[in-house]
């Protein structure tokens, strides 16, 4: 049996707003094995992403804990917390998030910088993960001189360049023309199937969330089914 890589048990997100508490997400208890793909659905505002940015240690959990590996993260101080998601996490925004005035070669290798690795190690690295999203070839390019589709694969790129244990996709073909994003979930899909990452995925697409393993529905805050892809 593989052992669960994530485990949530009852996280309860609440926003303040002046006197008002707003729930966001609401007694969720979430199980992922190592090596899955999990699709995670629902309409606007029902929580998806919040629980991706708990599970990422952007945010923290007004109730409830997380476990990712043999870290319970909800518990981390800010630093140990930054230092954490730095060495395990890879995340993969819906508009890129790449840097304009540096190239392909530099936006994927921003994350090594923190690392003891040396100017050629990070070399190494950064080429690893180009050639992995198949641009290798686009390294001194500028994401203005790139397509979206290249421009998400570098953003790729850089989500894994430093082998994480987990990669969260927050809506990665949302802003792609059907043909680019087709790209981005086949590459996606070869990650956890030829390289076993888990990833976690934010998707409206039922496109997308056909490539996932599993799919969990959210609404308003709370899991209402589960579903195998």
């Amino acid at each position: 049996m593989t052992m669960a890589l994530i485990e949530l048990r009852d996280v309860t997100k609440t926003y303040k707003r002046d006197a008002i508490e707003i729930p966001v997400l609401e007694s969720v208890t979430i199980s992922v094995p190592e090596g899955d793909y999990l699709g995670l659905m629902g309409p606007s505002g029902s929580g998806k992403s919040t629980l991706l940015n708990l599970l990422a240690g952007i945010d923290r959990p007004t109730g409830g804990s997380i476990r990712i590996g043999d870290t319970e993260i909800s518990t981390l101080s800010e630093r140990a917390l930054a230092a954490w998601r730095a060495r395990h996490i890879g995340f993969i925004f819906q508009l890129y998030n790449l840097i304009p005035v540096l190239t392909a070669f530099e936006n994927v290798e921003l994350p090594l910088l923190l690392t003891s690795l040396s100017k050629k190690q990070r070399r190494e690295h950064v080429m690893t993960a180009l050639n992995i999203v198949s641009l290798a070839d686009r390294a001194a390019h500028y994401p203005r001189q790139l397509s979206g589709g290249q421009e998400q694969r570098v953003a790729i790129a850089r989500a894994i360049v430093t082998d994480p244990t987990l990669l969260l996709a927050d809506e990665p073909t949302g802003d792609l023309d059907a043909k680019s994003a087709g790209e981005v979930l086949t590459l996606l899909q070869r990650l956890n199937t030829e390289y076993k990452k888990t990833i976690v995925m934010v998707t409206h697409d039922p496109h997308a969330a056909e490539r996932a393993t599993h799919l969990l529905h959210l609404e308003k805050g709370t899991l209402v089914e589960q579903v195998g892809a």
